[in-house]
C-alpha cells in the first residue's frame, strides 16, 4: 500500500490552521512521530466516551461527527479531530465515523505534547481554537 511522503504530510499540516505557524522542520518532527492509517467507510475513528490517546488529521476522505448519536458536523480533509482528549486526558466528547474511505495521520499523545512543549505557535493556536469552541458553546447555551 502506498503511503504519502513525509514532505506531503508536512505540506498538508502547514495548510491546517493549528499548524500553520510552524516551520517545516517542526512539522517534520510531528510527522516523524506520527503514523498514517487508512480506514474503510463506516469505520469508527473514535468513539464518544473513550479515553483519547491520539489525535487525527484527515488527509483524505470525510467523516461524520456525532454527539449522543446525533450528527453535529462533518470533518473533511484537513480537519483535526481528537485533540481535546489529549490536552486534558478526558473522555472523547464525540464520535467520528468515516463516511468514505479515509486516510488519517495519527498523532500520538507524545507527539502532540512534544509539539506543544517545543513549538509555541501550536500552544497559541490550540488556545485560540479552545476559546472559539467555548464562545460557540456559550452562545448556544446562553444566547
Amino acid at each position: 500500500m502506498y503511503m504519502t511522503s513525509t514532505k506531503s504530510n508536512v505540506d498538508t499540516l502547514h495548510k491546517i490552521s493549528l499548524f500553520s505557524e510552524c516551520s517545516a522542520k517542526e512539522l517534520g518532527l510531528v510527522v516523524k512521530n506520527s503514523t498514517e492509517r487508512v480506514l474503510k467507510a463506516g469505520t469508527i475513528i473514535m468513539d464518544q466516551g473513550q479515553t483519547g490517546r491520539e489525535a487525527y488529521v484527515i488527509l483524505e476522505g470525510s467523516a461524520t461527527i456525532k454527539r449522543n448519536g446525533k450528527k453535529i458536523g462533518t470533518a473533511k480533509a484537513g480537519a483535526v479531530v481528537g485533540e481535546l482528549s489529549l490536552l486534558d486526558s478526558g473522555p472523547r466528547t464525540a464520535a467520528v465515523i468515516a463516511d468514505t474511505d479515509v486516510t488519517l495521520l495519527v498523532i500520538s499523545e507524545r507527539a502532540l505534547k512534544g509539539a506543544i512543549d517545543n513549538i509555541p505557535a501550536i500552544s497559541r493556536k490550540l488556545l485560540k481554537a479552545l476559546a472559539t469552541r467555548v464562545r460557540e458553546l456559550d452562545r448556544a447555551h446562553y444566547g
